[in-house]
Order: structure tokens, then sequence, then C-alpha cells
């Protein structure tokens, strides 16, 4: 499995030709590598990199505006103006990264320092900027026949056109938490049908406020991570939560049963093994940080925001429901919306009012508010502890006490992620919830989505909880067709 301690100087190079140790590579940046990760000329090790004339222009045509990409871009012109700035003399030779970079690079910064005559074949228009970083990396090619030139890039097509020029071209790799995400963590693991007879000789058990605890020790216990949920089924079927982990040692608790009615959420019942696990980790008080992915109907809203009401109205655990999203359209953007930040948020958050009917209608079914009165002054009630919030107001913001909701959060990158996830105070729990199937943001993969970023570097960690919903619930049509479309 790939963990970011994997260094992009072996990633960004996987698979080519090893170099002896004093022939290293030299790496062109293009322009979205450091308009997506202004850090990354910090990422290649002992390698080389090299920034054309025409990477400056683009970063100077992206600075202005308050996007990310915009920031980024000038973060990455800050970071190469103080490596410039130390060695104002060395830009022919190249800059040493050691310094600037706190020793995570030991290779040389080359900026263009001369006219590149253009020498690409007849047909491709040379006053594109993409295809003059192509004609630098053709001039490098040559000029260091014996040493390997490649172009690092973020755009499919730029890749494309290089290959096809003969030039070598590899993606950004050093964001991406995982090659594959097959191998993505999914909170959960069943128990072999021997286990009890491999793990169970010096097993210890006892009961503690309604739950049983049980103490194994074996060879699996040692792959396990705290608050992974376990399950084995069969006739004695145990579903339990990792408390602790030590060694070959581990303390499994059994869960609340959310199936049956008597433990309903605000008048829902889990209806699959992931659901249960889910309501799980969204009722327990100890667990500060919940990721939920899963396909379209699976149910991660309506859990969520079943479990955020209940802790909010009626145990009080939270003062109120936040919930946010990014706001990445689908299809083409429908331009400027009227009013508050509440109001131009609404379009994004059918989901929270779609999710919001089954919840009014099963909290009369369960409770009996009164007919359609009662319904009514239940909704007002609930949507004043409902809070929906922009992304773009939260940096320096802190919630306190509060049940935070972070949908769609796989189209967040890491850095956005980091900035919302870090907005939490005291008392406050964070639920992420998404579909790494369904990215609308450009440049980000299944492998760099934030979302991702958090699942890998929060697991093992006693207060955060994982779980990928599999079966969807909305309706057999709904299932059908995320089966065959």
């Amino acid at each position: 499995m790939a963990t970011n301690k994997r260094n992009s100087a072996e990633r960004n190079h996987a698979g080519a030709k090893a170099d002896s140790a004093s022939n290293t590579k030299l790496f062109v940046l293009d322009t979205n590598v450091l308009m997506h990760d202004p850090t990354s000329l910090y990422r290649f090790e002992e390698h080389d990199i090299y920034v054309p004339i025409m990477t400056l222009e683009e970063l100077d045509n992206n600075k202005k505006g308050m996007s990310e990409v915009s920031r980024n871009a000038r973060q990455a012109s800050r970071m190469m103006d103080e490596i410039v700035s130390a060695f104002p003399n060395g830009i022919d030779e190249g800059i040493p990264l050691s310094g600037p970079s706190k020793e995570l690079a030991s290779g040389k910064l080359f900026l263009q320092t001369e006219a590149i005559d253009p020498t690409l074949p007849a047909g491709v228009p040379t006053a594109k900027a993409d295809n003059q970083i192509l004609a630098v990396v053709m001039f490098l090619s040559q000029r260091f026949a014996d040493r390997s030139v490649i172009l690092v890039s973020k755009d499919i097509n730029m890749r494309i056109k290089a290959r096809a020029l003969g030039l070598e071209a590899q993606d950004y790799f050093n964001d991406k938490v995982l090659e594959d995400t097959d191998l993505l963590y999914t909170g959960m693991r069943e128990l072999p049908d021997d286990f009890w007879e491999t793990h169970g000789k010096e097993m210890e058990s006892w009961k503690e406020n309604g739950r049983t605890y049980f103490k194994v020790k074996g060879p699996l216990c040692a792959d396990m991570s705290v608050n992974e949920l376990v399950f084995q089924d069969g006739d004695k079927p145990l579903h339990a939560i990792i408390k602790q982990r030590s060694g070959p040692t581990a303390v499994f608790e059994t869960l609340i049963d959310y199936g049956h009615q008597k433990n309903n959420v605000w008048g829902i019942v889990a209806r699959n093994r992931e659901q249960n696990f889910a309501l799980n980790l969204l009722m327990n008080p100890e667990v500060d940080f919940i990721t939920l992915l899963g396909q379209a109907g699976t149910g991660k809203t309506l859990l969520t925001l079943a479990a955020g009401l209940t802790q909010v109205l009626e145990t009080k655990r939270y003062s109120e429901i936040i919930m946010t999203r990014v706001t990445v359209p689908v299809g083409e953007d429908i331009g400027f919306l009227p009013g508050t930040e509440e109001e131009k948020m609404a379009p994004w958050m059918g989901a929270l009012e779609d999710n919001l009917d089954v919840l009014n209608g099963g909290a009369e079914e369960g409770g009996g508010y009164g007919g359609e009165w009662g319904r009514a002054a239940t909704r007002d009630l609930i949507r004043t502890r409902i809070k929906v919030k922009s992304l773009n107001f939260m940096r320096g913001r802190t919630f306190i006490n509060k049940f935070l909701i972070i949908d769609e959060a796989q189209n967040l990158t890491p850095k956005q992620m980091k900035t919302l996830i870090t907005r939490a105070g005291p008392g406050t729990k964070v639920i992420c919830l998404g579909n790494i199937a369904q990215i609308d943001t450009p440049y980000l993969t299944e492998g760099s989505s934030g979302l991702t970023y958090v699942v890998d570097r929060f697991k093992g960690w006693p207060h955060s909880g994982h779980i990928t919903l599999q079966r969807g619930e909305r309706s057999r049509l709904a299932d059908h067709a995320a089966e065959i479309l």
C-alpha cells in the first residue's frame, strides 16, 4: 500500500530506468503542478527541477483572486523568490535546495535564463503556452542527452502531447495517498470462522455499562486499528468495535443494535450492518471525527442528520448543527444567486431538505407530534437548529459545541480539508460525507482527494472513526441504476 512516506522522488519515477547516484534526473515543472502544490519544489529529493519562463508567466497570470488556485500561485511565487533571493548569483549553475527545504530536498532549482528557440514539429502552434513548455523540455532533452529529462504535469493532454513528441512525461504523485483506492481503509473487518479457536485461548470477558468486553490475543490483532469495527456472521453473530490494541492484544466492545426499533435514532433504524456501525460511531460522544464514504443512496446524510438532531434537540449534547458543502456544479453554473449567505446556499442544500422531510415524517410517526400543526412546528424548530454555511467564509472561525457536517467532501483538497477540520473547538464533532467516485473538482483524483487523505491519516486515532457504506437503501430503481449504469 502506498503511503505518504514514499516520497515523490521515488513515486514520480517508478518504472523509470535506474540512474547511477551521480546521474540525477531533471524534472521540468508544468504550471499546474505548482498551482496544485506550491511545496512541490521540495518534493523531488536528490533530483534537480527546472522551471521554464512560461511557467512563471502563467503563475503571474493566475495570481489574482481569492480562489485556492490563486492562493497557491502566489505561494509558489513567494517560495521561488525566497530561494532565488538567498542565492542571487547562482541561477545559471542551479540553486541548491537543501537550505530552503530544511534538508527535505538535496537537488538544485534551475530557472530558464536563456531564450530557447521553439523547435517543435510543423503544425504544432508555438504561441501556445503548453507547447512552449514542451519546446523547453525538447531542448533540455537534446542538451542533456545523457540525463533523464522528465516533464511533470497534472494536465493529461499535456502528457499525451509530450509522449507523442518522444518526450518523457509523468503525473505529479506526491499528494496521492493511494495508488489504488481499492486499498483504502474501509473501517471494518470480517473475523474468520476459526477466530475464537486461534485467538480465544487466553480470552478475558466482562460487562460494563450494559456492554460486553472481550480481551483477545493472537496474530490478527496486530493488524487491527483502534475504532475499527469487526463482525462475524453465523449462529452467534458478533458486531463489535476495537477499543484498545497493544501489540497482539485487542479489546472488543459489543455495539448497540440500532437496527432494532427500540434503539431508533429520530425515528430511523439501521437497515444493514454498515449503517449500524455508522450510527454507533455517530452516537458515540468519544468519537470527535467521522468519515462516511459510500455511493448515492447508502444513507450517509440521513443517518448523520438523524444522529445530529437527536444529540442537539433531545440529549442537548451539541448546541446546533452546521452543514456545509463544496459548491461545485455538476453541469453549467446557473450564475448569480441573490440573498443572504444561507439563501445563496439553499440550491446546494437540496439533499438537506429531502432528508429533513424524511426525518420529520419519521419523528411524527415515532413520537406523534399532533398532526399537521405539530409537524409544521417541529419543522420550524429543526430549522432553527440547523445552520447552512459556505466554505468561503470558514477561515479564522472556531465552532464550539457544534455538530459540523461537511457534505460532498470528496471535492475538497487536503489543504481545504485541514482548514475546515481545524475550525473545531471544544465539544465539536466533525463528520465528513462523500463518494470518491463522484469528484467534480479539476485536478483532484480518487487518490489525491482530501477525503481519501483524512481517511488514511486519521486511521487508528482513538477519537476518530470511518465506515464505507456498501449497500444502497434508496430504492430498487436507484440500486439497479447504480449497478448497471
